[in-house]
């Protein structure tokens, strides 16, 4: 069952007045939320992965499922809980969806942190350069994007 969002009065207020310097990629996405599209019709508008931008936004307070809607699999369908990221990932796949994520999500204030897990060549290596990004992210977008972050990669939480 498709799931329709709508701007919370966080959202709103974001919209408004750029109080909570979202990226511009989930700006873009906030923007497209109406409260008339579905979660399909949103992720032909969002550039992929469309269902981790929709649970980032659910995570932030800045959307929310409309009452009765939210169907299995959705990220609204537990009570806000975002989407299940798949059970085993190569290294290169955690790899490539953190790369993706911080550019996303940070920008070109990302690019230090992009150019060390770029440079990792061992799993320890790797390790350290993602727990450098964690702490970054809690510390510039909050635990909730943090949170979000190590969802994505299939790390456990923080």
């Amino acid at each position: 069952m498709p799931t329709v969002y709508r701007k919370t009065d966080k959202g709103q207020q974001e919209i408004a007045t750029r109080a909570h310097r979202l990226a511009p990629r989930l700006r873009s996405a906030l923007i497209l939320v109406d409260g008339r599209r579905s979660d399909a019709e949103l992720g032909t508008l969002i550039l992929p992965p469309a269902d981790d931008v929709l649970a980032a936004l659910l995570a932030d307070g800045f959307i929310e499922a409309l009452p009765g809607n939210a169907g299995p699999g959705t990220p609204g369908a537990a009570a806000g809980a975002p989407a299940a990221a798949p059970a085993v990932l190569t290294l290169d796949e955690v790899r490539r969806r953190a790369l993706r994520w911080l550019s996303d999500a940070l920008g070109p204030y990302g690019d230090p942190l992009n150019l060390r897990i770029e440079k990792a060549r061992s799993v320890d290596e790797l390790r350290t350069a993602l727990d450098l990004a964690d702490r970054f992210v809690q510390q510039q977008l909050g635990a909730a994007r943090a949170q979000a972050f190590r969802q994505h990669l299939g790390l456990p939480p923080g």
